[in-house]
């Protein structure tokens, strides 16, 4: 099974929360693959069984860097080609209310337009129960306000959601491939 993380990050959050998604679809996919929106290749994307698209949210709305990314899938889109991939999504904020929900709708709709399958993070999880991250794992990562400040990278907790949305993804991409290297309670 194949797993294709796809990030777009401007101080780092997003790429170390990316790498916890990806170390998530790694427990149960066979091959998981990482790339920032610059390397990503569209031409991949068919031979995946899954997806996982993020960013950081500027304004409530994607980056420029991963809305450039995804408008090159329109040639797909034309042939049907994602249709029945499963899709996840995650984005970092820099203040709480900074547009997270916003921005995952916005990263989830473009994988509707394909036919894609989206999978969200459920309450059961037990980091994610008062979080409420349910279109995917949105988090916040303040910016410091000068360049000597330490960057605040997510927390621990918050890459025990990306793992458990990797690994989420991978699971229901492997059932409906009939290709699951294993199975994960509760995902």
């Amino acid at each position: 099974m194949k797993i294709y993380v796809v990030y777009d990050s401007d101080n780092g959050h997003t790429e170390v929360l990316a790498r916890s998604i990806a170390e998530g679809a790694g427990t149960v996919a066979g091959d998981v693959y990482m790339d920032h929106v610059r390397e990503a290749d569209v031409n991949r994307l068919p031979d995946m069984d899954a997806i996982i698209w993020g960013c950081p949210g500027h304004f409530g709305t994607i980056s420029a860097g991963m809305k450039t990314w995804i408008d090159k899938l329109g040639y797909l889109w034309a042939r049907g080609e994602l249709i029945g991939k499963v899709g996840g999504v995650f984005c970092t904020a820099a203040t709480v209310h900074g547009g997270v929900e916003a921005t995952m709708l916005n990263l989830i709709t473009p994988m509707l337009h394909q036919g894609m399958i989206i999978v969200g993070l459920p309450a059961n999880i037990p980091e994610n129960a008062l979080y409420g991250s349910y279109y995917g794992v949105g988090i916040t990562c303040p910016v410091e306000a000068s360049a000597d400040d330490p960057l605040n990278l997510p927390t621990e907790n918050d890459l025990v959601l990306g793992r458990a949305l990797g690994q989420r993804v991978a699971t229901v991409a492997g059932k409906l491939s009939g290709k699951s290297h294993t199975t994960a309670e509760g995902y």
